[in-house]
C-alpha cells in the first residue's frame, strides 16, 4: 500500500486499572482502526501521554497510585500544555458527583472534556470518541 493511500487513523490512550475494562474498549476503538495503548493508573497514563503524544485520552477516575481527578489536575500545569489531548472520563462514578468531589477538593472544575458513565454502548463510546476528535481538528 502506498503512503499517500493510508488514512491516519487517531492513536487513543485508554487509562484504566481494570484490564477486562482496557481490553472491551481496545476492542471496540480497534475494531473503528483506531490506534490503542494503555496505561493502568494516571502515573503511568502521564508517561504514555508524552511518550506517545495521542489524539485523545480515556480516562477512569478510579484508580490506584494516581487517580484520574490527580490527572486533571496534573494536566491543568503548563508544563503540560504542548501535550494538550481531549479527555473522555470514562467511569462508573456518577458525572455529577464526580465534578462535585473535584471542586470540593481542588477548588477547580474537572477538566475534561467529555464524560461517560460504565458500562457505555459500544456505538455510544464511538459517537463520543469521533466527536472529541472532530472538535480538536477544528480547534
Amino acid at each position: 500500500m502506498e503512503v499517500s493511500a493510508m488514512v491516519y487513523k487517531a492513536k487513543i490512550l485508554v487509562v484504566d486499572d481494570d484490564p477486562d475494562i482496557v481490553g472491551a474498549v481496545s476492542a471496540v476503538l480497534e475494531a473503528h482502526e483506531y490506534q490503542v495503548v494503555s496505561a493502568p493508573d494516571g502515573q503511568q497514563g502521564l508517561d504514555r501521554l508524552r511518550e506517545e503524544r495521542p489524539d485523545l485520552m480515556i480516562l477512569d477516575l478510579m484508580m490506584p497510585r494516581m487517580d484520574g481527578f490527580a490527572v486533571c489536575k496534573e494536566l491543568l500545569d503548563p508544563r503540560w500544555a504542548k501535550y494538550h489531548v481531549p479527555i473522555l472520563i470514562f467511569s462508573s462514578v456518577k458525572g455529577e458527583a464526580s465534578n462535585r468531589r473535584y471542586e470540593l477538593e481542588t477548588g477547580l472544575s474537572l477538566y475534561a472534556d467529555d464524560y461517560v458513565e460504565k458500562p457505555v454502548d459500544p456505538h455510544s463510546l464511538i459517537e463520543r470518541v469521533e466527536n472529541l476528535l472532530s472538535s480538536k481538528r477544528r480547534g
